[in-house]
C-alpha cells in the first residue's frame, strides 16, 4: 500500500496484510483517518522523539519468524513519562508488539482472555500464574508513524498493568472496548540480533518485568542440594576414620647431635586429614627446635615443617614476666592415605645444659568438619547476598508504582 502525505508530499510504500483505518506520516507526523469515503487529515502530532527507533518497513527476525514494522506509537503518562510501542506483522498476517521504555523491552501478543479490572483488583490470574497490579493510569498518544488497523485515538486510553516478572498482562480500554495483551521481557541482545542496524536506547533503572540476574529459588535449591552432597560425601569418606597416633617418642638431645631419627613405616587409610605434631621440652630462658619431614614411600614426595619451642621469663621493673611456652603444636595439612615414614631432627641451644630431652607426638587427626562447613558457610553468605540484592532489585522495580508491596511492609 502506498500513501502520499498531503502535508509534506512524501509517499510511504509498504506491503501490508490488513485493512488500514489510520495512517501517520513518518516524515511529518500527520495523522489521517481512512474510511470508504476516503482519507482525511485528523491531526498533526507536535511531539518529536529524540531518537528514530525502528523505522516503518524495517524487517527483523524474532523468535525464528520474520516480521515487518508496520506502525509505531509514542505514549505519555503523568505528563512526563514516555515509552514506545511498535506493531509488527509476519507473512501470515499475525501481529506482535514491542514495547520499549528506558531501554527495557517487552514482547507482547494479543490474548482472547478477558479480566474484570473495573474495581482495580490487586491481582489477576492467568493460567497458573498470578500477576500483581503494577499500574493503573490514563495514557495519551503523542506521536505515531505508519499504518494501523484501528483508528488512532485522540482521547486518553485507560491502561492496567499486572506483572509477574518476566511476564505481564497489559489491558487497554477505550470507549468500553478492551484489548488484552500478554507480555514477556525480551533482552537487548535478542533485539540487537533481530534488528542489527537499530541504535538501541540506553538502558537504565529496572524494567517493569525485567527478571533478576539469578533465579533466587533455584539458586537456593542448588545450594541446599550441594550442601547435602558435601555432608553426605564427607560422612561417607570419613565414616570409619578415627584419630591415629603414628609416633610418640622421647628424644634425648645428646643422642641426636647432627643426627636424624627415622621412624618405622606406617600406613594411613581413609580420606585426607591434617597431621598434628606436638613438641614438649623443658626450655628455661632458652629455645629448642624440632624439624619433621613426612616422606611418602610410594611417590617419594617429602613435606617439611619445623617449630621453635621457646620459653623465657624474668623480673623487670618490679614485675614478673614470661614469654613463650614449653609446649608447641604445628600441622601438616591435607595428608592423604598412603605408606609413610617420618624423619625427625630435635635440637636445642648448646648453652642450655639443663634441658635434656624432647617429647614428640605425631597424630593423624580425625578429619575436621571445617572442610565441609567452609564451602557451606560461603554458599550461605552468597545466598544472603543474593537475597538482599534481589530485594533491592524489586524495590527499584516497584519504586514508580502506587501499588508497591514494599509500601505495605514499611
Amino acid at each position: 500500500m502506498k500513501i502520499s502525505c498531503s502535508e509534506c508530499n512524501v509517499a510511504t510504500d509498504l506491503e501490508i496484510r490488513f485493512d488500514v483505518a489510520s495512517f501517520a506520516c513518518p516524515n511529518c507526523q500527520s495523522l489521517y483517518t481512512i474510511s470508504p469515503e476516503g482519507m482525511r487529515l485528523h491531526t498533526k502530532f507536535k511531539y518529536q522523539p529524540e531518537d528514530t527507533g525502528l523505522a516503518i518497513g524495517q524487517k527483523g527476525i524474532l523468535r525464528k519468524e520474520e516480521y515487518t514494522v508496520t506502525g509505531s506509537l509514542v505514549k505519555k503518562t503523568y505528563g512526563k513519562y514516555y515509552w514506545r510501542e511498535y506493531i509488527l506483522q509476519n507473512a501470515s498476517g499475525d501481529f506482535v508488539y514491542l514495547s520499549e521504555a528506558d531501554g527495557h523491552w517487552i514482547l507482547l501478543t494479543d490474548i482472547e482472555e478477558k479480566h474484570n479490572v473495573k474495581d482495580h483488583p490487586p491481582y489477576i490470574d492467568h493460567g497458573d500464574m498470578r500477576l500483581n497490579l503494577y499500574e493503573y493510569t490514563d495514557a495519551e498518544i503523542v506521536a505515531a508513524q505508519g499504518y494501523f488497523d484501528f483508528v488512532v485515538p485522540d482521547k486518553k486510553v485507560s491502561m492496567f498493568e499486572y506483572i509477574s516478572p518476566p511476564y505481564c498482562i497489559s489491558i487497554e480500554r477505550l470507549n468500553d472496548v478492551e484489548n488484552n495483551f500478554l507480555g514477556e521481557h525480551i533482552s537487548k541482545a535478542e533485539i540487537r540480533k533481530a534488528f542489527p542496524s537499530l541504535a538501541l536506547p540506553y538502558q537504565h533503572g529496572v524494567g517493569i518485568v525485567q527478571p533478576f540476574y539469578l533465579n533466587v529459588k533455584n539458586t537456593a535449591i542448588i545450594f541446599c542440594a550441594t550442601a547435602i552432597l558435601i555432608f553426605a560425601s564427607h560422612a561417607l569418606i570419613y565414616s570409619n576414620r578415627a584419630e591415629e597416633t603414628v609416633l610418640s617418642k622421647d628424644f634425648l638431645f645428646s643422642d641426636f647431635i647432627n643426627k636424624d631419627f627415622v621412624s618405622p613405616s606406617f600406613t594411613l587409610e581413609g580420606g585426607s586429614a591434617p597431621m598434628t605434631v606436638s613438641a614438649q621440652t623443658n626450655t628455661n630462658n632458652s629455645w629448642a627446635n624440632v624439624q619433621v619431614a613426612l616422606i611418602n614411600e610410594t611417590t617419594n614426595e617429602e613435606v617439611y615443617a619445623n617449630k621453635d619451642v621457646e620459653y623465657y621469663h624474668g623480673y623487670t621493673d618490679g614485675e614478673n614476666w614470661t614469654e613463650g611456652d614449653n609446649n608447641e603444636k604445628f600441622y601438616l595439612c591435607g595428608v592423604n592415605a598412603g605408606k609413610y615414614h617420618l624423619t625427625i631432627t630435635p635440637q636445642k641451644a648448646t648453652e642450655d645444659q639443663g634441658n635434656l630431652s624432647m617429647k614428640v607426638d605425631v597424630v593423624w587427626s580425625q578429619p575436621s568438619t571445617w572442610n565441609a562447613w567452609i564451602p557451606i558457610v560461603l554458599m550461605g553468605l552468597a545466598m544472603i547476598g543474593v537475597y538482599y540484592l534481589n530485594v533491592n532489585f524489586e524495590r527499584t522495580r516497584w519504586a514508580e508504582s502506587d501499588y508497591s508491596p514494599f509500601d505495605e511492609e514499611e
